[in-house]
């Protein structure tokens, strides 16, 4: 906990909820990554492109809000992209 200072108990009270705020985008995140992972895993690739679009706006959501850096964002989806693609074209 923080000193007893006014202006350091109400920051340790933000840096709560913005901790909280992250985490929450941050496993919406990690989870539709995930579900992208295993439908081209499955070989899907309709599924798989369903599940990209979804992780593309995840992905940029958190960019947007700072949770993620834009490159940081903009690298997972140029990857998630690139295996999407190479399942297409295999199939």
């Amino acid at each position: 906990m923080a000193n007893r200072h006014a202006s350091a108990i109400k920051r340790n009270r933000q840096n709560d909820k913005r901790r909280t705020r992250n985490r929450i985008v941050l496993s919406k995140v990690r989870t539709e990554v995930r579900k992208v992972r295993e439908a081209v895993g499955s070989k899907d690739a309709g599924a798989a492109t369903t599940e990209l679009k979804t992780a593309i706006k995840e992905l940029s959501k958190a960019a947007s809000k700072g949770i993620l850096h834009r490159n940081a964002a903009s690298r997972r989806i140029a990857r998630l992209s690139k295996q999407v693609a190479a399942l297409s074209r295999a199939s």
